[in-house]
């Protein structure tokens, strides 16, 4: 097997893990990634005949033996990446197996006997491709966030960031600072050389036009939060009006304790949601009222923080006179309300009151009504999130970063010397570098990383 030089890593460690789901499984994928990947791939698959020399980047069967004594651990498809076209940059081997614990288990083990191997880390196959020039934090974390997307939005989200959309931006600011950057330094390098009026000029519109794209792009990446983590929708309403089991029809499941006896619900219960291809996190609350004792006060009190802290209220009541009194309630919080008169199967709502829009009628326990609040419901999670998915700042570090950077550059437009811009200005260009991962930010890759889960 031909072995390409890989790219240094600090350790110098060859490392191996499962890649693929737990097992049992149908296929099990084990990648191997360093200086030793070669060594490994002939250790394990040199009794079989022509996997002496397995071709780059092509499926070969094999018959993975234990290196030690022969003894045969499994057959399957081996698979070899000369660096630096692999995942991570190194030389990179993976075997595909059968998905079984015990069959997973010895080939791992046949691996970490093979001289300076060790098992890798969370995200240690992730950060060597970082650290090899293969991606860049933007799209490492956007990796990380297509593994664990639980729905449509967060898929094409996550796919977008972890294809470059968020580099591609960073990047492009990147240029137009060090433009700035360049023309200060000329400034203040050569100052018997008057620099055209125009060109100072120029470079005061720029900075106030990077300061107006930051500003937006992160007020649009709060509204991406919520694609990634999810609208938060508190459900409230007096007790025993059936907001337990409309959570529970909503979610499909017996999530909160229903009981004919008023109170039940003394805590919030949370269940996350996949609402027409986005996430939600739906609050079941305690019901509102003048409560007696103190677990009941604690309860209502965590009710009213929930709606407090909700992008989206949804108000449960038994009769339409009660749900445009809350919905007109000022008390309940600044958040957009939308309002379902329940148990129509018992009581129906007047003619024509449920409009689609605010108002629902519905039936938690025939399902009347239910189809068409879930449809508003993930309406509105839509329009919650809208624009978001375009934003660069997709995650709180990158905004805190934006924030900081747009600072600098408000203090180098009020710098009173040419010297002191130029500075600030390259705060600001080391502040998109934390983001990308462009400089030393060891505490910032350790953050990042550590979320990736074992094998990638």
């Amino acid at each position: 097997m031909a072995e390409p030089a890989s790219l240094a890593m600090a350790d110098g460690d060859t490392i191996f893990a499962l890649s693929s789901g737990p097992a049992p499984a149908g296929i099990a994928v084990i990648r191997v990634s360093g200086g030793g990947a070669g060594a490994v791939a002939r250790a394990l698959t040199g009794r079989t005949p022509g996997t002496d020399r397995l071709p780059a980047r092509q499926a070969r069967f094999a018959r993975l033996c234990d290196p030690e004594d022969g003894e045969l651990l499994d057959t399957g498809v081996a698979l070899w990446f000369p660096g630096p076209g692999s995942f991570t940059g190194e030389d990179v081997a993976e075997f595909q197996i059968h998905g079984g614990a015990a069959t997973i288990a010895a080939v791992l083990e046949a691996i970490g006997r093979c001289p300076g191997c060790r098992p890798a880390a969370a995200g240690a196959f992730a950060r060597r491709a970082f650290a090899n020039g293969r991606m860049d934090l933007t799209e490492a974390e956007g990796l990380s966030d297509l593994i664990a997307a639980e729905t449509e939005a967060q898929r094409r989200l996550a796919l977008s960031h972890a294809g470059g959309a968020g580099r591609d931006r960073y990047d492009a600011w990147t240029e137009r600072l060090v433009g700035v950057l360049a023309t200060l330094e000329a400034a203040v390098d050569f100052p018997e050389d008057d620099l055209p009026e125009k060109m100072l000029e120029r470079n005061e519109i720029e900075i106030r036009a990077l300061i107006n794209e930051w500003h937006q792009d992160i007020e649009d990446g709060a509204r991406t939060s919520r694609i990634r983590e999810g609208v938060r929708i508190a459900i409230l309403g007096a007790p025993n009006v059936g907001k337990s089991s409309l959570l529970n029809r909503l979610a499909g499941r017996e999530a909160a304790i229903v009981s004919p006896a008023a109170g039940t619900t003394r805590d919030v219960v949370e269940v996350r949601l996949d609402l027409n291809g986005f996430l939600a996190t739906v609050s079941d609350t305690a019901g509102l009222r003048e409560a007696t004792d103190a677990v009941e006060k604690e309860g209502v009190r965590r009710a009213r923080r929930a709606a407090a802290g909700a992008d989206l209220v949804l108000l449960v009541a038994e009769d339409s006179q009660t749900a445009e009194r809350l919905l007109r309630n000022a008390a309940l919080g600044g958040a957009p309300r939308i309002c379902a008169v329940t148990k129509t199967d018992l009581t129906p709502a007047p003619a024509g009151w449920a409009d689609g829009e605010r108002r629902f009628a519905v039936s938690s326990a025939t399902g009347a009504g239910l189809k068409r609040l879930v449809s508003a419901l993930g309406a509105r999670c839509a329009r919650l999130t809208a624009a978001g998915a375009a934003a660069a700042s997709i995650r709180q570090r990158h905004r805190d970063a934006l924030t900081r950077a747009s600072q600098a550059l408000e203090r180098a437009l009020d710098a009173p010397e040419v010297a002191l811009a130029g500075e600030n200005v390259r705060a600001a260009t080391i502040e998109i570098g934390r983001i990308t991962g462009r400089v030393d930010v060891e505490a910032v890759l350790d953050k990042v990383f550590s979320e990736f889960c074992i094998g990638k």
